[in-house]
């Protein structure tokens, strides 16, 4: 016979072994408890339904047992149909109460689920770009994924392993010693037998799952590489769908072996425990039987005590791997809490200032900036790095950057790679802050400035303009939510894309892929460049928006550019150089420093880097009035 609640005992014997000799980092208790007491009125809840639940498991075998001696063996028909059914009754009764406690227990796990992931995903978000540009991706989605959930199921399992089955198992204990304390005892003595194989068993079980679980990974992981929009042309420009078929049935194969082993396992394990059970009842029905012979017993309690004993060894065996799934709680805490504790280098201040409305100019004063090391930016384990090992710190890559920006003007900055020119911009979107000196936007200094008020005043389009796989209008409005629809397409019109938006399938409503792939690249730049103008910044930054298009596609693009700087502050990066012509103020950048500044006319007068630049892109020799 297979006992009531066995297969809820696998559960535990899956768990990771080595989490019993894991260091527990101090407080981390307290923290976990903290995060559970908005849950008190639930799991007291939870403690009333464990005791009634238990009391009803206890309660049906000793009603078997007065019916047996007080009705069957007597022959009197009332007694029979009496606790019939109250034994009906209480089957009821214990069935809602099992529901009910579900329902209890999901309520406490789905709950600290949601908070989780809801201050991890929000303290993510709050991270700098140099977080993100060294964490892997699946390893980040798996700490708030796998990790939160692996913390929920077993905090859950934990309240319902602990809680339920230890109340169990002390009612059936005290019913059995009360009926007959020999049968009791050596029904206990069977306990090792029932333990020790479970154990051994559970170590074989967690290993394979873990295989399988890795395994999984690395199929997983294949597939999200291989079926971005990136990852599916190269695979067709290669042409090699057929090896890559082979490959991937490689992982599926191994995972389906694991899977196999994994439910061999699961079965032998049950079969043993269906074998130390029946043990178990033959001990007490061969000891009783002849104890009711002998007329120690009665027949009722006979059977009774092998009703309760069938339900004995479950709880047990969920007691006995209590601490494994305690520590298993502990380690996943332990991993989002490392996510959690990690501070964002850029802050806001704890009495912000707005940032001034309407025009306003932009002030760099002898700014020094390094990149953060690692330690300071992300997690060794989010890198797939080793502990202790840092990434070499390149020193400075902007020194003494002093510049100007006028209220309204337009200030280009060139140079050859890896000058700094895209590391300058990000200081004045404050994605950093400067290691040294102040980035000021309207007299404010940005470490000052409130975050609410700095991306309103200022707006960036990147050479890869990205988008979201949603529709052009999400796209359009995750700049302004509450942009009207004329607003929209003044947007769209001014950035020379509102006839494309117009002939798409589905108009403002179509999707525009992964991101954004089905549209073309100028088209991408123009889309955001409407969002930008929908967002209607003081302060725009251009990052190389025009490199990698085409001639017709750059003309289109320029023009969409022109309407978006018109009246506002502007910093524009180009190798291109023949769209900063124009520009008010030209800065010359290499090797993190300002080299030369002046116009388009002066830096070619001056015969220097601009001048050099100008002729290797051109192959002309500078005219002197700076054609």
């Amino acid at each position: 016979m297979t006992m009531p609640g066995v297969r809820g005992g696998i559960h535990s014997f899956t768990k990771d072994p080595s989490v019993r000799s894991h260091k527990v980092v101090r407080g981390t208790a307290r923290r976990v408890v903290a995060y559970g007491r908005p849950f008190v009125p639930e799991v007291v809840a939870y403690l009333v339904l464990a005791v009634l639940g238990g009391m009803v498991a206890v309660a049906v075998p000793l009603l078997l047992q007065r019916i047996i001696d007080d009705g069957v063996e007597l022959g009197d028909r009332g007694v029979v149909i009496r606790w019939g059914l109250v034994v009906a009754g209480l089957a009821f009764v214990g069935a809602v109460t099992t529901v009910l406690a579900r329902w209890v227990s999901s309520r406490i796990g789905e709950g600290l689920i949601l908070d989780l992931r809801r201050k991890v995903f929000a303290h993510v978000l709050r991270q700098p770009v140099a977080f993100f540009t060294r964490a892997q991706t699946g390893a980040l989605v798996s700490r708030l994924n796998s990790d939160v959930i692996g913390a929920q199921a077993a905090f859950t399992s934990v309240l319902s392993g602990l809680l339920g089955n230890l109340l169990t198992m002390i009612f059936i204990v005290v019913a059995l010693l009360s009926m007959s304390w020999q049968i009791t005892v050596l029904a206990l003595l069977l306990v090792p037998l029932f333990l020790v194989p479970a154990r051994l068993m559970g170590a074989r079980l967690s290993a394979l799952t873990r295989q399988q679980m890795v395994l999984n990974a690395d199929m997983q992981t294949r597939m999200t590489e291989r079926f971005n929009v990136a990852g599916a042309l190269l695979v067709r420009l290669f042409g090699r769908p057929r090896q890559e078929e082979q490959e991937y049935a490689v992982r599926a194969r191994g995972v389906r072996d694991a899977g196999v082993a994994i439910a061999v396992n699961r079965t032998i394990f049950l079969a043993g425990l269906g074998l130390v059970a029946s043990l178990a009842t033959a001990l007490v029905y061969g000891m009783g039987g002849l104890m009711a012979i002998a007329g120690e017993l009665t027949t009722g309690t006979l059977v009774a005590m092998a009703a309760l004993l069938a339900q004995l060894y479950a709880p047990l065996t969920a007691l006995s791997n209590v601490r494994v799934d305690i520590m298993t709680a502990i380690v996943s805490f332990e991993r989002i809490f490392e996510v959690l504790d990690l501070q964002p280098l850029v802050q806001e201040a704890d009495d912000p200032v707005d940032t001034p409305s309407g025009p306003v100019g932009v002030t760099l004063k002898d700014v020094d900036f390094a990149y953060p090391a690692s330690n300071e930016v992300s997690l060794a384990s989010l890198e797939n790095r080793p502990e202790g090992r840092e990434a070499v710190d390149g020193g400075l890559v902007l020194t003494g950057i002093t510049a100007q920006v006028p209220a309204g003007s337009m200030v280009a900055l060139v140079g050859p790679s890896g000058a700094g020119k895209t590391t300058l911009t990000a200081l004045v979107a404050r994605l950093y802050d400067p290691t040294s000196g102040t980035v000021r936007i309207g007299g404010v200094d940005l470490r000052e400035a409130s975050f609410s008020s700095l991306r309103e005043t200022v707006g960036v389009v990147t050479q890869e303009a990205h988008m979201f796989n949603d529709t052009v209008r999400a796209n359009l409005l995750y700049a302004r939510p509450d942009a009207t629809e004329e607003e929209v397409w003044a947007a769209l019109e001014g950035a020379q894309i509102a006839e494309l938006v117009r002939r798409l399938p589905d108009g403002f409503d179509t999707v525009v892929g992964d991101r954004g792939h089905r549209l073309s690249g100028g088209e991408k730049q123009r889309l955001a460049i409407a969002r930008l103008l929908l967002k209607s910044p003081a302060v725009v930054v251009l990052d190389e928006a025009t490199a990698h298009l085409d001639s017709e596609s750059e003309a289109a693009v320029q023009l969409a550019l022109d309407q978006a700087l018109h009246g506002r502050t502007s910093l524009v990066i180009a190798h291109r150089l023949s769209t900063v012509r124009a520009a008010d103020l030209i800065l010359v950048l290499e090797r993190g420093r300002i080299v030369e500044q002046g116009t388009h006319p002066e830096l070619l007068a001056l015969g220097g880097l601009y001048a050099a630049l100008h002729r290797t892109q051109f192959g002309v020799a500078p005219a002197a009035d700076g054609g």
